[in-house]
């Protein structure tokens, strides 16, 4: 009987042992596997999040490009027109020479 009620005595405290404090109910093997999922639902909201940036800042770039090869565009046509404009005055003045 006494090794009986030594017996009920110690499983009652292994089990007490086991019972977890914090009262969620998880084991060591649960926490540390939702301390891993925490973890990566950490890291893929901070790469979703850097993610993001370099879209907004790629979306930023090729903005700036586009106004940069309209500008370029427009300075170039300017050129032509100026170059033509001397190529016609050159023209004229090769006339004139000539009567």
């Amino acid at each position: 009987m006494k090794r009986l009620s030594i017996s009920v005595m110690l499983a009652a405290a292994v089990l007490a042992g086991c019972d977890p404090s914090s009262g969620d109910g998880m084991g060591p093997a649960q926490k540390a596997g939702k301390a891993v999922d925490e973890a990566g639902t950490k890291v893929q909201d901070a790469v979703q999040k850097q993610m993001a940036e370099a879209d907004a800042a790629a979306e930023r770039a090729r903005e700036k490009a586009k106004v940069a090869a309209a500008e370029a565009s427009r300075n170039l046509d300017r050129a032509t027109a100026k170059v033509g404009e001397k190529v016609e005055k050159a023209g004229e003045k090769m006339q004139e020479a000539a009567r």
